[in-house]
């Protein structure tokens, strides 16, 4: 199975306290900084319909646009999801 993907920005504030979180809980990702890498931004609007970071994606189950508050809602809404990714 892939790695999670999180999309990011850089300098974005959200983005930093998303990677200083999932750095705490261990979890592994694959990082796209969508500024650095302009073609992955088409990626990032084709899973979330949007193009604000930061934006979880894992498989089919998305998370975009999110605070850590958000996300931790996410989790608690999304019980299955949140078993597979350690949470």
């Amino acid at each position: 199975m892939s790695s999670p993907i999180l999309y990011t920005k850089n300098g974005c504030p959200w983005c930093i306290d998303a990677l200083e979180y999932f750095n705490k809980a261990n979890l592994k990702l694959n990082v796209i900084d969508v500024l650095k890498d302009r073609s992955k931004m088409h990626e990032l609007q084709a899973c979330s319909g949007q193009t604000k970071t930061p934006t979880l994606k894992n498989g089919d189950f998305v998370v975009a646009d999110f605070d850590i508050d958000e996300f931790k809602q996410a989790m608690l809404n999304n019980p299955l999801e949140a078993k597979k990714l350690g949470f």
